[in-house]
């Protein structure tokens, strides 16, 4: 069986898979649809697999755990959008915000509980989260996680017909103790984290 496209933002994520074929991206929503888009656009791929970190806005979430992303919030547009659902199985589907507030628990949770898998919703936008006031805002707007990429990958998947899964490592707070730093000392341990969760999934 054919392996996924592994894909990453930032090459510090990816550092301990240096033996394994990967793309890295590059951070942001911008960077994450050109270079996958790119990618996608020559046809030979049918599903991707995103690894990486993201900060951690569920204080009941563990640290030590990778988490599938089963759903995606872009909260940084000016405008309400959808939000990105996406199966155990790689499907994405886009749900109206109108319905996401209404119904989203009941879309997402008995996917995931016959999964049987820990699964989390982010939120993403381009920015590095650090203030407690963005923390408190995203949480309030039901996120667990927050990184700069994920919806776009969601968007690009869906738009080419591509099976998408995202496995997400809490890698700090994002909160006001955060900072560049904190993630730049943690990320190669992380980096080991993900390596070993995959091996675990048969993803590499």
């Amino acid at each position: 069986m054919p392996k996924p496209l592994l894909v990453f933002a930032h090459a510090d994520e990816a550092q301990a898979f240096a033996e394994v074929p990967h793309l890295i991206t590059g951070i942001g929503k911008v960077n994450a649809a050109a270079k996958l888009g790119q990618r996608l656009a020559e046809g030979d791929v049918s599903e991707v697999v995103v690894l990486g970190t993201a900060g951690m806005l569920d204080d009941s979430l563990d640290l030590s755990i990778v988490y599938r992303v089963n759903v995606a919030l872009q909260h940084d547009f000016e405008f309400a959008s959808p939000a990105a659902v996406m199966g155990a199985d790689g499907g994405v589907q886009f749900v109206a915000p109108e319905v996401w507030m209404r119904d989203g628990a009941s879309l997402v949770g008995a996917e995931a509980s016959n999964a049987g898998e820990a699964t989390a919703t982010i939120a993403t936008g381009d920015v590095f989260v650090k203030d407690d006031g963005l923390r408190a805002a995203l949480t309030g707007q039901g996120a667990q996680l927050v990184d700069m990429e994920s919806y776009a990958y969601a968007v690009l998947c869906y738009t080419f017909g591509v099976s998408l899964r995202i496995f997400k490592v809490p890698s700090d707070f994002a909160d006001s103790a955060t900072s560049h730093e904190t993630w730049d000392d943690i990320v190669a341990r992380k980096s080991a984290e993900l390596l070993q969760f995959a091996r675990g999934r048969s993803l590499v």
